[in-house]
């Protein structure tokens, strides 16, 4: 019997791949790399700011999905496609974890025609 469940967003961006959009396994939620897309009209936001807030949204539907939310998430991955942004990125970032923040790794890469993409795992609270 597998303790590994997968979690389809019903409202989340339809995923570009074959990949769930999470799995939920020993109390812990692994949410795949979100980019910036609207989930309802796949439109990319028009400036950096946009794309940041428009990926950690993409985040909370999932996690929402999943029964949790960004105050139980304990790790993210965050991916940019200009490190020479990372201090508008953390100012941005802070605004979705504005105390305790999870712990965090940001990485400077090549995207695919975005500027910001951010997996995370968060733990599901308790009952």
């Amino acid at each position: 019997m597998s303790n590994r469940k997968p979690i389809f967003a019903e409202k989340g961006a339809k995923p570009a791949g074959q990949y769930s959009h999470a799995i939920v396994a020993n109390g812990f939620v692994y949410v795949s790399g979100q980019g910036p897309h609207h989930p309802e009209t796949g439109a990319l936001p028009e400036d950096f700011a946009g794309e940041v807030r428009q990926t950690l949204r993409n985040l909370e539907i999932i996690l929402k999905a999943a029964g949790t939310d960004l105050a139980h998430v304990v790790k993210v991955n965050s991916y940019l496609s200009d490190l020479g942004r990372f201090q508008e990125y953390n100012a941005l970032y802070s605004e979705f974890f504005p105390t305790e923040p999870p712990a965090r790794t940001t990485i400077g890469c090549q995207l695919n025609n975005i500027q910001v993409e951010i997996d995370c795992i968060a733990v599901l609270p308790t009952a």
